[in-house]
């Protein structure tokens, strides 16, 4: 049968038009993409109960969100590589929903929060091999710096005082091959995840190549988590050669490495330890700020101890409302000292015990006033043999792009009490303590510390 002029006509118009309005829909996703908002319609699966037109796409933008639902809007343009994915086939668990809005209340304290776009970008990547920086991870800002500092101090306990052959002194830490970098980095992650789920168990959370939930009402789509799959390991080895032979998940582009690696966590611990973990004073994990989201104290103490405990002091304690706060009840691998942020108000609660400020290892994290950075010694003994702390160096790395390699600093904790160096000030400076300095003094009251010739920053 023929089809006439005007029919074959029309049927072009029809074809025009279809791809004009297709044309115009994939306008408005590369626009809701590039501001990592994503469409929730990236699968085959999802593509027909996801759809968005044009219009509700450019209403959505425009319109504010609800207070307390979907994304925290960030000042910045976001564009984020796709997640780094694995085989469907490996034989992990697939996310279920129940556990994916479980995930959510326990980060954000509801389901419909998302990760902003520093978070989406986050990840374990070292500086280059056989460099002064070669044992550190190149750091970025945002809401994910405590979480990436708390790992370089197991990467540092790793490669001074527990891999086997190699000698422990600074100058090995500036020859470290690429293998030697990823190896530092599984082992790090993986006895984290190890200690977090009691010396038992370790859970991994990896992006696989199929979608396992749709969005509902009461949960949003992030476009990755969807995709989880998670892999139970009950011996320490095999969840560090897991890792080690998925390390592109945590330390690749667009790998979202970092979420990847505290989900991990989470699931490690369960959510029933997690919940016995906090008190009231943290009932989730992660909380807003300037857009995005800062990890709170029991984020970073899950990191160090392995139990998500709220507060710095050692044991418990009683609230002024007479409630049992959770603190430290034990000494940790990697310690923490804290300077000029006191956000509980309440400075017997917020002064560290000695259980973090005392820990196995001379690795300590530090917030000074919300920025994190790593002091480490060389020598194992210094917190066994107190003839070591009379005149010692730490080594202290900021991650700030400034920094090329890390600072030695010499800490004189009996020869002349800082406090009496800065009343005489004999050369009328006038130079003011370096908040670093005051960090260390939490833990050495009376010392002096030389920057050796370096100008005291941070």
């Amino acid at each position: 049968m023929e089809i006439s002029s005007q029919e074959q006509s029309l049927q072009e118009l029809d074809l025009e038009d279809i791809t004009r309005k297709i044309l115009f829909l994939d306008k408005w996703r590369r626009i809701f993409s590039y501001h990592g908002l994503g469409t929730n319609n990236t699968t085959p699966e999802s593509h027909e109960s996801n759809h968005v037109s044009a219009n509700e796409t450019e209403d959505r933008t425009r319109r504010p969100q609800p207070k307390g639902q979907g994304h925290l809007w960030s000042s910045s343009l976001c564009s984020i590589p796709k997640p780094s994915i694995i085989s469907s086939k490996l034989g992990g668990s697939p996310i279920s929903l129940a556990m994916a809005m479980k995930l959510r209340q326990s980060l954000f304290g509801n389901t419909t929060h998302v990760f902003s776009c520093d978070w989406k970008k986050a990840r374990f990547k070292f500086h280059d091999p056989f460099s002064d920086l070669a044992s550190t991870l190149e750091i970025e800002k945002g809401g994910s710096r405590g979480i990436q500092m708390a790992v370089q101090g197991f990467i540092i306990k790793y490669l001074l005082f527990t891999r086997k052959g190699k000698d422990c002194n600074f100058h090995s830490l500036c020859e470290l091959s690429k293998p030697e970098q990823e190896q530092a980095l599984a082992s790090a992650l993986a006895g984290i995840l190890w200690n977090a789920g009691a010396t038992q168990k370790a859970t991994i959370c990896l992006v696989t190549e199929d979608t396992y939930i749709a969005s509902t009402p009461d949960y949003s789509r992030d476009d990755f988590t969807e995709q989880l799959q998670l892999f139970e390991f009950s011996e320490r080895e095999a969840t560090e050669k897991f890792i080690y032979d998925h390390l592109q998940c945590f330390k690749g582009e667009g790998s979202h490495g970092v979420i990847l690696f505290l989900y991990s966590l989470i699931f490690s611990r369960t959510f029933e330890r997690l919940q016995k973990d906090l008190d009231i004073t943290t009932t989730h994990l992660l909380q807003p700020h300037s857009g995005g989201f800062l990890c709170r104290q029991a984020v970073l103490n899950m990191i160090l101890t392995g139990r998500a405990s709220p507060n710095v002091f050692n044991g418990c304690e009683k609230g002024k409302s007479q409630e049992r706060l959770h603190g430290v009840l034990t000494r940790s691998d990697v310690g923490y000292l804290q300077w000029g942020q006191d956000s509980s108000g309440d400075n017997r609660l917020s002064q560290v015990g000695s259980m973090l400020k005392t820990p196995k290892f001379p690795i300590w994290l530090c917030n000074i006033s919300g920025n994190y950075s790593i002091l480490f010694c060389t020598n194992r003994q210094l917190l066994s043999d107190w003839k070591t702390e009379r005149l010692f160096d730490l080594y202290f790395y900021s991650s700030q792009p400034s920094q090329k390699k890390p600072v030695r600093l010499t800490v004189d904790t009996h020869a002349h009490p800082w406090e009496k160096d800065q009343q005489q000030d004999k050369h009328g400076s006038g130079r003011r303590c370096s908040p670093v300095e005051m960090a260390i003094r939490t833990k050495w009251r009376e010392a002096t510390i030389n920057w050796n010739g370096t100008s005291p920053f941070f």
